[in-house]
Formats: structure tokens, sequence, C-alpha cells
């Protein structure tokens, strides 16, 4: 007969994550709640959005070390600017922490299940960030104007969506919604920039195409439903998105004022010696290496 697995002690996993959590919080300064700054009224965006960026780096691990449980949705317009700000919030974090979740179009298996069911499977664990790139809000929007959905679905959606979302927030997730509002001028600017540059070709898809059609259609879509959606619990935060780095520096700032986090900074360390030793590694003749074209 094999052995008998060990019993783990009760609390043993309590304990781990304590004794994890003091490891790291002993290489960093708590200096109290952070306060947002005013910006310069002559700012440069490159300092700014770094500024941004070091204030992230510490929301990050305030979200780590206290556990919380961060959800944000980004919606809006084709060539809104979405994937712009989200780029800058995750360039500096950890993708441990910080995920960005961008789904495809359903799988047949997909389609059968619960409407929110895969989106129920990306949300943040316990210490984690993770960033939606469009999400649940498909169904008010392409699908609903695209007909992907039937009339009584797309209803369906409107009423469960608020009750969805209040009991996100209240198994103490923090949930923020931005819709990024591009006025149809600096729309149609932006998809003739994609046309014409090659490395952003790739961004017009065929639906992005289609959307040019149906801008009053989605426009309606909008509105209605913001009407059911925008509730004082899960409200929207419009971004005027007119002016690509001005609406990122607006979001993010926004970001991190609707979580409140410690002002924190790394303590500094000594780096030990590097370990020494007479052991007599391969030739690099032995190794393939790339070849040093540049």
């Amino acid at each position: 007969m094999g052995k008998k697995p060990k019993k783990r002690k009760a609390g043993g996993e309590l304990l781990r994550n304590a004794k994890e959590l003091a490891k790291i919080e002993q290489y960093w300064h708590l200096l109290g709640l952070a306060k947002p700054r005013k910006p310069p009224k002559k700012y440069d965006y490159v300092e700014e959005l770094a500024y941004l960026q070091q204030e992230l780096i510490k929301l990050q691990e305030w979200v780590r070390m206290k556990g919380l449980r961060v959800c944000v949705l980004f919606e809006g317009r084709d060539a809104a600017g979405k994937g712009g700000v989200i780029k800058r919030i995750t360039q500096s974090l950890n993708p441990r922490v910080c995920r960005i979740v961008a789904l495809g179009t359903p799988t047949e298996k997909e389609r059968g299940q619960w409407y929110f069911q895969r989106y129920v499977a990306e949300l943040p664990a316990r210490g984690e960030v993770v960033l939606f790139d469009r999400s649940w809000y498909n169904r008010a929007g392409v699908e609903h104007v695209m007909g992907f959905c039937t009339e009584q679905e797309y209803r369906d959606f409107l009423s469960a969506c608020p009750q969805f979302e209040n009991m996100l927030i209240r198994s103490g997730m923090i949930l923020l919604k931005y819709w990024f509002s591009v006025n149809d001028e600096e729309q149609e600017k932006r998809f003739q920039e994609r046309m014409r540059n090659p490395i952003k070709r790739w961004k017009l898809s065929p639906m992005d195409l289609q959307s040019r059609k149906h801008w009053v259609d989605y426009s309606r879509a909008k509105d209605e439903m913001f009407a059911h959606t925008d509730t004082k619990q899960s409200p929207w935060f419009v971004v005027n998105a007119d002016n690509k780095k001005r609406a990122r520096l607006n979001c993010i700032a926004h970001l991190l004022r609707q979580v409140p986090y410690h002002d924190m900074n790394p303590v500094e360390v000594d780096l030990p010696p590097r370990q020494a030793s007479d052991y007599k590694r391969p030739k690099m003749s032995s190794q393939r290496f790339v070849p040093e074209i540049y």
C-alpha cells in the first residue's frame, strides 16, 4: 500500500501568505495615503506620463500587498484610443499582477454558456489588476447593432448587467468602467491614417469598417446602454479622447484616484557579493549565438 498523504496543518496557507507578505513589506516604506498632485499648467507629456507610471507601480504593490481585486473595463468607439491607454498603464507594471484580457469571438461552446461565464473566468484574483480591452458590454454594442444576438438576449443583458456588477462589487471587487468618446471627424481622421500606414493597418478589422455604416446605430446603442448600466453603484466614467495624449493622462490620473493606496517607496538594499567558485564553464564556441547583424 502507498504512503498516506501528509495532513496539512490547519492555517498553513494563511501562515505562508503572512510570511510572504512580511518579506514583501520589508522592501517598502509606507509613507501614508498617497495624495494625487495637480499637474503644472505647462506640463511635458512624457514627464507627466513617467510620473503617473511611477504612481501606478506604487498602486500595483499596494494591490498586491493588500490582496485587492481591481477590474477595469475599457469601452468606446473604434479608434478612440483604448489600446493606447492600456499600453501606457501596463508598460511599467508586473504582468503577474496586472494583466490584459482581450477575448475574441466566442466559440460554439461559449455561445451555449451563460453569457457572463467566459468573462467571470477572467476576473481578478486577490492581489491582481485585470484590464478588459472590451468586455461583457459587447452584447450592448457590436452584438446588438450587427445582429449577433436576439432582441430578447439584448434586453436580458440590459436587465441582468447591473445585478451582475452589483454582485461583483458586494464581493469586494473594485470595478471601474471607462467609455472613450471621440467625435466623428477625429475618428474618420484616425481611420484614414490607419489605411495609409501599413504598421497600423492591422488595427482595421472588417467589423471596424462595418461600423462606419452604423454610426447612428452605435450612438443609439451607447445611449441605451448608459441609461440601463450607468448606476450609482457602478457608474460609467467618460474620457474625452479627441486628443490621445491628454486622454491617456486623464484616464490614468483618474484611475489612481479611484483606488486609495499608500505612498510607497522601495527601501535601498545592498547587493550581496557574487558567489565565488573555481567552476569552469564550457567554451563559448560550443554555444549557438544569434548572429550580430546590428
